[in-house]
């Protein structure tokens, strides 16, 4: 059992119309306010409680706070699924051609991990696949950070990353990882189906990882320190590719 205390989160999850509640509410400023509106117009329960015990079960409450059963609050699909649904939809839909993908290898980190998903969020990634066992897992943290991010973009665990790459690729994706040595970015043709690596913290890519790509794209910098943040990063390089994709 878990809690969701920030604003953005408990109105996205919500929203999102998964399973969720009771709300918990010891004071109401406007902005709790509009979220005790909303989850009443969503049939979600309410329960008035006092502030010591609100503090008791979720300490960085800002008044309120959403109890849900699951440990992540995500989107969750399957990748074979995912997969399947591409195949099955018109050949020709272009929303099935140019899907957008993008694999978090050990990004463990979860404030990195959540302001990942909302770049995702931003930029329509149709899927975010994980593995299992590495990323980073502190539910709370990324979905406050994402900002509710983590209930609408689909994400997918799996336990072998690379297997997952090789699916990818049978099913007509490029994969392409990010790398600072890598072709400038805006140079690289991403259009079709294209599924895009961030490496982890420290670590970057997995060697057998870099081995399924097809390539590797870099941001051209002129700043004095060696990278950018991984959720940074993210965020610019799906900017463009979803601003090659405008220009179509």
């Amino acid at each position: 059992m878990m809690y969701l205390t920030g604003f953005h989160a408990i109105e996205e999850r919500i929203k999102s119309g998964r399973p969720c509640g009771p709300l918990f509410v010891a004071k109401a400023g406007p902005r709790a306010k509009e979220i005790v509106t909303l989850a009443i117009n969503n049939k979600i329960r309410l329960e008035r409680t006092g502030t010591f015990d609100l503090d008791g079960m979720a300490p960085d409450n800002r008044g309120i706070a959403l109890q849900v059963e699951d440990d992540s609050g995500r989107a969750d699909i399957n990748l074979e699924n995912f997969i399947a649904e591409l195949e099955e939809t018109d050949a020709n839909a272009k929303h099935t051609q140019d899907s957008l993908v993008l694999i978090l290898d050990e990004i463990t980190d979860p404030h990195n991990y959540g302001a990942i998903l909302r770049c995702c969020d931003q930029f329509a990634v149709d899927l975010v696949i994980s593995r299992n066992r590495r990323n980073a897992k502190h539910a709370a943290i990324i979905s406050q950070t994402s900002a509710g991010a983590v209930s609408w973009v689909p994400q997918a665990e799996t336990p072998n990353l690379v297997r997952a790459a090789e699916d990818l690729k049978e099913a007509g994706f490029w994969i392409y990882g990010a790398d600072m040595e890598g072709e400038a970015v805006h140079k690289k043709d991403l259009s079709g189906r294209t599924a895009l690596i961030m490496g982890g913290e420290g670590s970057g890519i997995s060697r057998l990882l870099r081995e399924k790509c097809d390539g590797f794209v870099g941001i051209p910098s002129a700043g004095r320190i060696d990278s950018l943040n991984v959720s940074v990063a993210t965020g610019i390089l799906l900017y463009e590719v979803r601003r090659q994709r405008a220009k179509k």
